[in-house]
């Protein structure tokens, strides 16, 4: 768990890149509508809850700096007996002012009056851009004095590029209960007969240790199907001569994690299938052995381009000359996604990947990304060896960028080929 003085901490950092005489508004998420009158379960908005933990909706924080020193406030939703006999017991006003240290809390039926008072004078105004208008409209409303509005949620992402020692130990523990309904399912696959079945054990561990939910939709592919890269159905029934892309990760605390293995429907893989998977594992391995401070993921990108394209060149996937090969980008039939992006409080997390001149950001200590090759080839593809037509493998873990180099958060998840087998066999 995150510890207040953390968020504090935060909040004053913030503050430190705000210009002199002026407001940043920040809101929590809007519950979103399920059907008709129920909502899906409610998740805060990662911004918001960087900066103050709080994972209430109809809430606020309000930030005024000004010659004469810089403040914050907390808009929470008042208490009320006849709300909460429906939809659960709220923090209110006083718990708030005892447990967060902001220097006021109010109620957020003020947010309008409070903000009629504190907006009027400032010169400059951070809002995060992706705000419903509705919302922008209000903030507009209350800064007559305005010179500049700016994008506040810009730097809170940059602050969110690298993890505290808490926000990791958040990201370990979810990692730890997702490496859990992985190995369920190497298990549990060869007894099973359709995809939603393997979703639901991976819900069921998700649930059982703890975790407030998945990270993402769960992805079940089996076969064909996991050459759609975000194929979400998971309503097809399991050919047990085939592979099953499983991408699955838990959510903790609202921090993600990010993990892909690819498995046999049965016991084993079969020797095409199992030619592939060692291609792409030999891929993965040598990508994360070059993370380290002041590596730039384009390098690794192109690196991986590179292993993945020789090596179907010498499985006769594709053929000609290696060099004119990567020059017309022709792997990218086969590896069309990112070598891997950010992870934290959203799996894909909302950090910059270059700064404000356009630069690529190098990595640094403290940041997390996954790493995950793939190689896809369709069933129809006739341009390919037939053994291997309808075979989609990825294999993903997370890494944290370390002083020295890295660390393999999701290491203790198996994935070499005797070790999926030998779940298998249990």
């Amino acid at each position: 768990m995150i510890e207040e003085k953390e968020y504090l901490l935060r909040r004053k950092s913030f503050l430190k890149h705000l210009k002199n005489n002026s407001a940043a508004l920040l809101f929590a998420a809007v519950p979103k509508v399920r059907s008709h009158d129920t909502n899906y379960p409610y998740r805060q908005e990662s911004n918001f809850y960087y900066l103050s933990g709080f994972e209430e909706d109809s809430a606020a924080l309000l930030f005024v700096k000004s010659k004469e020193g810089s403040k914050s406030y907390l808009f929470v939703h008042k208490k009320d007996p006849d709300e909460e006999l429906w939809n659960g017991k709220r923090l209110g006003v006083k718990k708030a002012k005892k447990r967060f240290l902001v220097d006021e809390v109010f109620s957020y039926d003020t947010l309008n009056q409070e903000l009629k008072k504190l907006l009027g004078s400032k010169r400059h105004i951070y809002y995060d851009f992706k705000l419903d208008y509705s919302k922008v409209k209000l903030i507009k409303r209350y800064a007559k004095a305005v010179e500049s509005f700016h994008n506040g949620a810009a730097y809170i992402e940059k602050m969110r590029l690298r993890k505290s020692a808490a926000e990791i130990a958040e990201i370990r523990k979810a990692i730890k209960i997702t490496k859990k309904a992985h190995h369920r399912a190497m298990q549990r696959a060869k007894s099973l007969s359709f995809e939603y079945e393997l979703q639901a054990e991976f819900e069921y561990i998700f649930k059982k240790e703890g975790a407030q939910s998945d990270a993402y939709t769960t992805i079940v592919a089996s076969g064909n199907n996991a050459n759609t890269l975000h194929y979400i159905s998971n309503r097809a029934k399991l050919d047990k001569e085939t592979l099953i892309l499983i991408d699955a990760g838990c959510e903790y605390n609202c921090y993600a994690s990010d993990i892909t293995r690819t498995i046999p429907a049965s016991k084993r893989f079969s020797d095409a299938q199992r030619e592939l998977y060692s291609l792409v594992l030999s891929v993965e391995k040598e990508i994360i052995s070059m993370v380290r401070p002041a590596v730039l993921r384009s390098a690794l990108q192109k690196r991986a381009e590179e292993l993945l394209c020789e090596g179907m060149l010498a499985l006769g996937i594709l053929k000609g000359e290696l060099d004119s090969l990567l020059e017309s980008k022709a792997h990218k039939k086969y590896f069309p996604h990112g070598i891997g992006h950010w992870m934290g409080l959203d799996v894909h997390d909302q950090a910059p990947y270059k700064d404000e001149k356009g630069r690529e950001i190098p990595l640094q200590a403290g940041m997390v990304l996954t790493v995950e090759p793939g190689i896809y080839i369709d069933k129809n593809d006739k341009s390919v060896p037939k053994k291997y037509r309808g075979i989609a493998i990825r294999i993903e873990d997370d890494i944290l960028v370390t002083q020295d180099g890295y660390e393999n958060l999701s290491k203790g998840i198996k994935k070499e080929i005797r070790d999926i087998e030998s779940l298998a066999s249990l």
